[in-house]
């Protein structure tokens, strides 16, 4: 199985930056990545996004994330990304917003990766990403905390979101959205964590 890390952010006016993040991706056996741009306002270009394929062999994708904070500027930013080719995914702490962007096909993922929006995630909002084929997202990255108090409850909190999940037969994903090159996991490390710490078997793990 090839697999995917799904959510890559790094800076595109630092080429040096991005070289090295792929090069290390190369080394972990990390076949597939998609690349988000720090900056949310951030314009990819055809030519851009082709120098940046031409320097891996690594399979390249790219992604915008908005991150409204109501519906009028939802559907603003949803307006100016109709056209594009990217992924598109929707990260907001706004359950209504959530429910908006999981009826509009033109969304792709609902991202639930950082800690304060996971306890927002509804069976509503799954029912509605399988309606329309898009993706729930979880992140491992709140759970590889050093303090141990805090990872206690992210993991608790990400258990619950992922069984939902699973329960419910969603479409999802799970990334590491490190921020720390140098925590990344290969792909199996990751897949190891999903079936002891989250419950996942191996093949749902896999496939996530």
């Amino acid at each position: 199985m090839s697999y995917f890390e799904s959510r890559l952010k790094v800076d595109f006016n630092n080429f040096e930056e991005i070289e090295k993040t792929l090069r290390f991706c190369e080394d972990l056996g990390i076949k597939n990545i998609i690349l988000e741009s720090k900056n949310e306002n951030f314009k990819f270009t055809s030519d851009l996004k082709s120098i940046i394929e031409k320097r891996s062999k690594i399979n390249i994708y790219f992604r915008t994330s908005l991150r409204p904070k109501s519906l009028q500027e939802f559907k603003l930013k949803i307006s100016q990304h109709s056209t594009t080719n990217e992924i598109l995914s929707i990260e907001t702490l706004d359950k209504q917003i959530q429910i908006q962007a999981a009826k509009d096909s033109r969304v792709d993922i609902i991202s639930y990766s950082l800690f304060d929006i996971l306890k927002t995630i509804s069976p509503g909002v799954i029912s509605l990403t399988k309606q329309n084929n898009s993706f729930i997202e979880f992140s491992l990255a709140p759970i590889m905390m050093e303090n141990e108090t805090i990872q206690s409850k992210n993991l608790r909190r990400l258990y619950r979101g992922v069984q939902m999940a699973m329960n419910l037969r969603a479409n999802y994903i799970i990334n590491g959205n490190f921020e720390n090159m140098y925590d990344f996991r290969h792909p199996r490390g990751l897949i190891s964590v999903c079936n002891t710490l989250l419950g996942m078997p191996i093949q749902k793990a896999k496939k996530a």
